[in-house]
């Protein structure tokens, strides 16, 4: 009788440790400062919008020409959107407190190809603060950065493309009130 219960025991251990799943790995758009500067902008995000594929905890990748692909190990570390604007208030803020403009930001695609690249296709609508919505400065900025096959390759790679989307507002808020050349 015991040596029945001792393998119902064993058989038990061994599907319990059978349905262990991989642990979660947790990812930011904010990257780690290298001691760089920061611009003499101080711009408020009045909302950012993403496509609702893509605005989850989870990080979605594209598969092939129309697919998507919800990867249950590698998440962010919020939603998209948030993510999104903790890496714009880091990137558009110098600490100065006073802020002379704002931006809406409204991501048209945010595409992560594993081994290939990330790309965002964001719209983004500036306003000087006080001044009236017909005076905004609509722009369309589409970064791409080629990317390594993994999803730290790819995170790294959106990082980057929105580390250079903070840099055409910042140009266009503190120098020339038009939109940056493309690129």
């Amino acid at each position: 009788m015991a040596l029945p219960l001792k393998l119902s025991v064993l058989a038990a251990i061994m599907l319990l440790g059978a349905c262990r799943s991989d642990p979660i790995s947790f990812h930011t758009l904010t990257p780690v400062h290298q001691g760089a500067g920061r611009s003499g902008a101080d711009i408020a995000i009045e909302s950012i919008s993403v496509p609702p594929q893509v605005d989850r905890p989870q990080i979605v990748i594209r598969e092939g020409n129309s697919g998507l692909a919800i990867l249950e190990t590698d998440w962010w570390g919020a939603s998209l959107i948030d993510e999104l604007r903790s890496a714009l208030l880091d990137q558009l803020s110098n600490g100065a407190g006073q802020q002379r403009s704002s931006v809406r930001v409204d991501v048209q695609r945010f595409d992560s190809i594993p081994g290939q690249y990330a790309l965002i296709d964001v719209k983004w609508r500036l306003r000087a603060l006080g001044e009236p919505d017909a005076d905004l400065l609509t722009c369309r900025s589409i970064l791409q950065t080629p990317s390594g096959p993994s999803i730290e390759d790819l995170v790294t790679a959106q990082q980057n493309n929105v580390k250079r989307l903070a840099a055409q507002i910042t140009q266009a808020a503190s120098h020339s009130r038009g939109c940056p050349a493309a690129g």
